[in-house]
């Protein structure tokens, strides 16, 4: 019997040695926060950043001045780009998780498909950040975007104003993007009371596949056969569409008599203004943005408090999520000198590169 007590005591001490470590391991676990466990409190925080697209230059912009800030606060910043597809973005945003990254800030492709990124995100105990468009998720821990319900009413208002009677074409959106679905939200409250009076007959309106210029073009191009060219005023959502509406009225000599919508303030957009093309867009700073983006990021990995979020109603959910909302300005062909060209947005003799000197104003 003798030579039984050592393998029997070294048995009973592995046994408490394990129930020892047992609830250290489960804690990991029961937290989902394997991600951030075990890093270096004084490495450099790592923010990722999964745009959707890179297509339209105002994202462009937003790269340029996420990652010109990212280096400017000494942090690291990976970016993934989608090309418009939702896989490739849930793809890169598990990339991005595999990585190691503190914050994942995503520029949604589908509002609704993204709601299982923020999901996979947060099981790892990474804070998520929407970016200018809003995830239909109410996990998220902040949306940073422009005041976009003002920019859909903006948008309408100027449109209603110059044309506050006669015929429309509303050219939404992505449906799949909730800006696009807020905006047509804001555009019809403004509209309707000229609607139900029958002084504006909106003849045909349609959301545009990925906010597709082609698209736009083509929509377009078929409501003015239909009614005969009887069209007054486009509400387009955005600048990118807005050149697809005006190429369809360069096609039927209609440039610079139809009100022409538009938003992102691009450099051919803000042409188009001067030359009397497009009629106006909607200014929304890009660098402001993604500052208080980054910003907010390196908040959220070191676990402090979001002082400027305030709540913003996602209608898709009926719940409020954490927002900080930008301001905007309606630019047309009046105040394209104090606004963009006076921000050092945009360059005097870029926009105005297709209009004759003596036709420019004075600098």
């Amino acid at each position: 019997m003798q030579r039984f007590i050592i393998p029997i005591f070294l048995i009973l001490a592995f046994f408490l040695a394990a129930c020892v470590n047992a609830p250290q391991n489960g804690n990991s676990v029961a937290t989902g926060s394997s991600n951030q466990t075990n890093k270096d409190p004084n490495r450099r925080i790592k923010i990722g950043f999964a745009m959707d697209t890179q297509k339209e230059e105002r994202w462009v912009r937003d790269r340029e001045a996420f990652e010109a800030h990212c280096k400017q606060l000494n942090v690291d910043c990976v970016i993934t780009v989608a090309d418009n597809k939702s896989d490739k973005q849930a793809n890169d945003v598990d990339n991005l998780l595999t990585q190691g990254v503190d914050v994942v800030v995503i520029a949604p492709h589908d509002a609704t498909q993204a709601a299982s990124m923020v999901e996979k995100a947060k099981a790892q105990g990474v804070p998520v950040i929407s970016y200018d468009r809003l995830i239909n998720s109410d996990k998220i821990d902040l949306y940073v975007s422009h005041q976009v319900p003002v920019i859909g009413r903006k948008i309408a208002e100027y449109a209603l104003g110059k044309v506050p009677k006669g015929n429309y074409i509303m050219v939404y959106g992505a449906s799949t993007d909730n800006n696009a679905v807020i905006m047509k939200k804001e555009q019809l409250a403004v509209l309707q009371p000229a609607i139900d009076s029958k002084a504006v007959v909106i003849k045909a309106d349609q959301f545009i596949t990925d906010w597709k210029p082609e698209e736009a073009l083509k929509m377009v191009e078929n409501a003015l056969t239909q009614h005969r060219d009887d069209i007054q005023a486009i509400v387009v959502s955005n600048d990118g569409m807005a050149g697809g509406v005006v190429s369809a009225l360069d096609k039927r000599g209609l440039t610079g008599k139809v009100i022409v919508t538009g938003q992102d303030a691009q450099i051919d957009a803000l042409q188009r203004i001067a030359e009397g093309k497009q009629s106006m867009t909607v200014y929304k700073p890009i660098i402001p943005l993604a500052n208080a983006a980054v910003e907010a990021a390196i908040k959220l990995a070191k676990k402090e408090t979001l002082a400027d979020a305030k709540p913003f109603r996602n209608d898709n959910l009926g719940k409020d999520v954490p927002a900080i909302l930008l301001e905007v300005t309606t630019v047309d062909k009046d105040n394209l000198m104090t606004t963009v060209i006076k921000d050092g947005y945009a360059r005097f003799d870029e926009v105005y590169k297709n209009v004759p000197a003596d036709q420019r104003p004075k600098q």
